[in-house]
């Protein structure tokens, strides 16, 4: 397969979600982390150094529900969390979330800037040839964040593309390409930052349309009296309908890491706990999946 490409949007490199670039100025945002006390590790079993030292540093992106600081100035997250749970179980007691742009995840991961990715990453087939995953801990459907009523009945992006609707979605999200597939041109779309601009601008009237996440568009229009969010659908992907699905990320070489991390998360799945830990960030059980990293990756 090609390697991925850069997409331009309204003048901003815009790095895809669904096909994550270790461009150069992903790799010099990584520099910043220095600060953070992050060097590099031997080569060897990751899971035993991570024991020997008691701490496992994660990456996160700031975002909202997967990894990010709460109000409280915490790190949180229902990927946080829950690798509070599992790597104390795996021997390791001390969780060191390490905060970065989305961009910069898989190239700080293999440059070892850090030890596992810890953002709900979605897990697709251009990541697969650069990382491995554990088994996804949720599975997500597509959403629309629309004016009160849904005015122009907008419930899919053919939809979209079929009202001339002015559409909108955030930086680097999958639901670019999900939208362009449909049909819509992608030098019209609203690029904005994240969910929380995208409803301000369909509450303000300068977009129609907002996508993203089923989570994201529920829990963000919670208190909205002006936008509601649409009933979760499937995006086309080669004219299928396709779900995503998240989970952990770890270089290549840590299967052993990977493995052991897989053994737990399942068991988490059996007993019903994995739910109840990412409850509480919005996840319903509609979320909770038997889909596997095999799978996500062909």
């Amino acid at each position: 397969m090609a390697p991925p490409t850069e997409k331009r949007t309204h003048g901003k490199r815009i790095i895809r979600r669904r096909s994550l670039l270790a461009g150069a100025g992903a790799l010099g945002a990584i520099g910043a982390l220095g600060a953070a006390g992050c060097s590099r590790v031997p080569n060897g079993d990751t899971l035993a150094r991570l024991q020997g030292a008691g701490t496992v540093r994660l990456g996160i992106a700031g975002e909202v529900p997967y990894g990010y600081i709460n109000d409280a100035g915490e790190f949180t997250g229902e990927a946080v969390e829950l690798a509070k749970v599992i790597f104390k179980r795996l021997g390791v007691d001390n969780v060191q979330p390490v905060a970065t742009d989305f961009a910069s995840l898989i190239p700080g991961l293999n440059t070892q800037q850090f030890d596992v990715v810890s953002a709900g990453m979605y897990i697709n087939k251009e990541r697969c040839q650069q990382v491995i995953f554990a088994d996804p801990e949720y599975q997500m459907l597509d959403s629309f964040i629309v004016r009160k009523g849904n005015p122009m009945n907008l419930h899919d992006y053919a939809d979209v593309v079929k009202a001339k609707a002015k559409f909108g979605t955030g930086t680097g999200y999958a639901e670019i390409q999900y939208a362009v597939d449909a049909g819509y041109k992608e030098s019209d779309i609203v690029i904005l930052q994240d969910q929380v601009a995208g409803l301000n601008a369909v509450e303000a009237g300068r977009i129609d349309v907002f996508a993203g996440t089923a989570l994201t568009t529920r829990e963000v229009t919670k208190k909205s009296r002006k936008a509601e969010h649409t009933e979760p659908f499937a995006p086309l992907v080669d004219g299928k309908k396709h779900v995503d699905g998240g989970g952990f990320t770890f270089r290549p070489t840590d299967t052993k890491l990977r493995d052991a991390f897989n053994v737990e998360i399942h068991k988490m799945k059996k007993s019903g706990e994995l739910f109840r830990i990412l409850q509480p960030f919005g996840f319903t059980k509609a979320e909770m999946t038997t889909l596997t990293a095999e799978e996500l990756c062909r």
